[in-house]
């Protein structure tokens, strides 16, 4: 990933993130907080001017997600915030981007203690993450995240604040799995054909 492609990246999540954020208040109102798509609008519209005349892929996804830890309540900006800072620090140590997408996940699942099949965004995370690796494709990895996102919906919550529904949690895409599977999706259009 270069720093061209970085940039784009980012600016393609925030206009996605713009464009379903009534989509994800409405997962998060089901079974969280209902502030889901509101917090991350507010944190990729900061995000944009803080990256502008960074040099390096690195810089940016670090400063990005920086960004997102101080701009975004909630659990989403401290989870998406870490895994940017992690991608950003795995790619300014010369990491290749599989690797970085792997640190990334841990952090997430360090921050937020969920395993795949806790109904958060770990479970797009994680399969996107597999199918960057095995491919080196952009494109199957938002396919994966996007399957895993959808997957979510019959299990029940085991982390984060849809856990305390239940089994009321079950029927449900979870919201964090599914603005995940948007960022693969925005990194896969920002992407090489």
């Amino acid at each position: 990933m270069d720093t061209a492609l970085a940039l784009t990246w980012l600016r393609t999540a925030a206009a996605a993130v713009e464009l379903h954020q009534q989509e994800l208040t409405d997962l998060d109102t089901a079974i969280g907080d209902g502030d889901h798509g509101a917090n991350l609008r507010r944190g990729f519209a900061a995000v944009l001017p803080a990256v502008e005349g960074l040099d390096s892929a690195g810089a940016v996804l670090t400063k990005a997600g920086t960004t997102l830890i101080s701009k975004v309540g909630g659990a989403s900006g401290p989870l998406y915030g870490k895994a940017l800072r992690a991608m950003g620090a795995a790619l300014t140590a010369g990491a290749p981007f599989a690797d970085a997408l792997d640190a990334a996940l841990a952090a997430v699942q360090q921050l937020g203690g969920a395993a795949p099949g806790d109904k958060t965004m770990v479970d797009a995370w994680a399969p996107a993450a597999a199918a960057y690796r095995r491919t080196g494709s952009y494109t199957d990895a938002a396919t994966a995240a996007e399957q895993g996102a959808l997957a979510t919906t019959p299990l029940q919550a085991r982390k984060g604040r849809a856990s305390y529904l239940g089994p009321r949690s079950t029927g449900h895409q979870d919201p964090g799995a599914t603005s995940t599977a948007l960022l693969f999706r925005a990194l896969a259009d920002a992407g090489p054909r």
